[in-house]
Protein backbone atom coordinates (compact mmCIF):
# COMPACT_ATOMS: atom_id res chain seq x y z
CA UNK A 1 0.00 0.00 0.00
CA UNK A 2 1.20 3.18 -1.00
CA UNK A 3 1.50 5.75 1.83
CA UNK A 4 0.97 9.67 1.74
CA UNK A 5 3.65 11.17 4.03
CA UNK A 6 1.96 13.96 6.14
CA UNK A 7 4.44 16.60 7.52
CA UNK A 8 3.73 17.93 11.22
CA UNK A 9 5.41 19.46 13.49
CA UNK A 10 5.54 20.34 17.20
CA UNK A 11 5.52 23.30 19.13
CA UNK A 12 8.44 24.01 21.56
CA UNK A 13 8.87 21.34 24.22
CA UNK A 14 5.95 19.87 22.96
CA UNK A 15 7.55 16.47 21.04
CA UNK A 16 6.20 13.96 23.78
CA UNK A 17 2.76 15.27 22.77
CA UNK A 18 3.29 13.99 18.91
CA UNK A 19 0.11 12.29 17.40
CA UNK A 20 -0.18 8.75 17.42
CA UNK A 21 -1.95 5.91 17.04
CA UNK A 22 -2.59 3.60 20.11
CA UNK A 23 -2.78 0.27 17.42
CA UNK A 24 -1.28 0.01 14.20
CA UNK A 25 -4.77 -0.56 12.35
CA UNK A 26 -6.33 2.60 14.30
CA UNK A 27 -8.17 4.65 12.02
CA UNK A 28 -7.06 8.00 14.04
CA UNK A 29 -4.53 9.32 15.57
CA UNK A 30 -4.70 10.50 19.40
CA UNK A 31 -4.26 14.33 19.72
CA UNK A 32 -3.23 15.42 23.17
CA UNK A 33 -4.02 18.21 25.47
CA UNK A 34 -0.66 20.77 25.39
CA UNK A 35 -1.56 22.75 28.48
CA UNK A 36 -3.40 21.84 31.95
CA UNK A 37 -7.07 23.28 31.60
CA UNK A 38 -10.25 23.71 33.18
CA UNK A 39 -13.35 23.23 30.95
CA UNK A 40 -16.34 24.70 32.60
CA UNK A 41 -19.63 23.30 32.88
CA UNK A 42 -22.07 24.81 29.75
CA UNK A 43 -18.93 26.55 27.99
CA UNK A 44 -16.78 24.92 24.81
CA UNK A 45 -13.15 25.40 25.02
CA UNK A 46 -10.40 25.75 22.86
CA UNK A 47 -7.43 23.57 23.69
CA UNK A 48 -4.06 23.22 22.32
CA UNK A 49 -2.67 20.38 20.82
CA UNK A 50 1.42 21.72 19.84
CA UNK A 51 0.58 20.16 16.71
CA UNK A 52 1.00 21.98 13.47
CA UNK A 53 0.19 20.21 10.43
CA UNK A 54 0.95 20.51 6.17
CA UNK A 55 -1.84 18.71 4.53
CA UNK A 56 -1.09 18.29 0.74
CA UNK A 57 -4.27 19.81 -1.56
CA UNK A 58 -6.68 17.24 -1.60
CA UNK A 59 -6.52 16.03 2.25
CA UNK A 60 -8.20 16.81 5.24
CA UNK A 61 -7.74 15.92 8.92
CA UNK A 62 -11.18 15.21 10.70
CA UNK A 63 -10.72 16.18 14.73
CA UNK A 64 -13.45 13.83 16.45
CA UNK A 65 -14.16 13.05 19.96
CA UNK A 66 -13.23 10.13 22.26
CA UNK A 67 -15.43 7.78 22.70
CA UNK A 68 -13.85 6.99 26.58
CA UNK A 69 -14.59 10.52 27.47
CA UNK A 70 -17.34 10.64 26.03
CA UNK A 71 -19.22 7.98 27.77
CA UNK A 72 -16.73 8.43 31.30
CA UNK A 73 -17.18 12.07 31.09
CA UNK A 74 -19.80 12.98 29.07
CA UNK A 75 -17.71 15.49 26.88
CA UNK A 76 -18.08 15.86 23.56
CA UNK A 77 -16.54 18.42 20.61
CA UNK A 78 -18.81 21.53 19.66
CA UNK A 79 -17.87 20.98 16.06
CA UNK A 80 -17.46 17.45 15.82
CA UNK A 81 -16.22 16.57 13.52
CA UNK A 82 -13.59 19.74 13.03
CA UNK A 83 -12.13 20.33 9.71
CA UNK A 84 -8.60 21.07 9.28
CA UNK A 85 -8.37 22.74 5.95
CA UNK A 86 -4.87 21.73 3.89
CA UNK A 87 -4.10 25.60 3.70
CA UNK A 88 -4.35 25.83 7.47
CA UNK A 89 -0.83 25.97 9.57
CA UNK A 90 -2.13 27.46 12.72
CA UNK A 91 -1.81 24.77 15.70
CA UNK A 92 -4.12 22.54 15.79
CA UNK A 93 -6.84 23.21 18.38
CA UNK A 94 -9.81 21.11 19.75
CA UNK A 95 -12.76 22.23 20.91
CA UNK A 96 -14.06 20.59 24.01
CA UNK A 97 -17.51 21.04 25.82
CA UNK A 98 -18.12 19.65 29.32
CA UNK A 99 -22.55 19.52 29.53
CA UNK A 100 -21.80 19.21 33.37
CA UNK A 101 -22.53 18.22 35.96
CA UNK A 102 -19.23 19.51 37.65
CA UNK A 103 -15.91 21.61 35.87
CA UNK A 104 -13.61 19.05 34.16
CA UNK A 105 -9.85 19.56 34.62
CA UNK A 106 -7.64 18.25 31.41
CA UNK A 107 -4.12 17.63 31.68
CA UNK A 108 -1.03 18.28 29.82
CA UNK A 109 -0.61 15.18 28.14
CA UNK A 110 -4.51 13.57 28.08
CA UNK A 111 -5.71 12.47 25.38
CA UNK A 112 -8.08 14.56 24.47
CA UNK A 113 -9.76 13.83 20.64
CA UNK A 114 -8.69 11.90 17.72
CA UNK A 115 -7.20 12.63 14.35
CA UNK A 116 -8.37 11.26 11.13
CA UNK A 117 -6.61 12.35 7.85
CA UNK A 118 -8.87 11.88 4.50
CA UNK A 119 -7.98 11.72 1.13
CA UNK A 120 -11.32 14.31 -0.49
CA UNK A 121 -12.88 13.15 -3.72
CA UNK A 122 -12.71 15.21 -6.56
CA UNK A 123 -16.15 16.81 -7.16
CA UNK A 124 -17.53 19.76 -9.18
CA UNK A 125 -21.23 21.13 -7.61
CA UNK A 126 -23.41 21.65 -10.77
CA UNK A 127 -26.62 23.33 -10.77
CA UNK A 128 -30.10 21.62 -12.20
CA UNK A 129 -33.34 22.06 -12.67
CA UNK A 130 -34.29 18.80 -11.31
CA UNK A 131 -32.69 16.00 -9.49
CA UNK A 132 -33.56 12.24 -9.79
CA UNK A 133 -36.20 10.50 -8.12
CA UNK A 134 -35.26 7.60 -5.02
CA UNK A 135 -37.26 5.71 -2.67
CA UNK A 136 -36.42 8.13 0.28
CA UNK A 137 -37.05 11.15 -1.83
CA UNK A 138 -36.71 14.25 0.86
CA UNK A 139 -37.50 12.34 4.09
CA UNK A 140 -34.93 12.99 6.64
CA UNK A 141 -34.02 14.00 10.28
CA UNK A 142 -35.22 10.67 11.63
CA UNK A 143 -37.97 9.82 8.57
CA UNK A 144 -36.48 6.33 8.74
CA UNK A 145 -35.75 5.73 12.72
CA UNK A 146 -38.08 5.79 15.63
CA UNK A 147 -42.23 6.98 14.96
CA UNK A 148 -44.49 6.49 12.10
CA UNK A 149 -44.48 2.15 13.44
CA UNK A 150 -40.88 2.35 13.05
CA UNK A 151 -38.86 0.67 16.00
CA UNK A 152 -35.23 0.68 17.01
Amino acid sequence: MLKNMIKFKMASGCSDLAPAKAHPDDAAYDLKARTDIELAVGKSTLVPTGLFLELPVGFEAQVRPRSGLALKHNLSLTNSPGTIDAGYRGEVGVIMFNPGPAVFQVRRGDRIAQMVIAELAAVELVPAEELSETQRGAGGFGSTGIGEGKSL
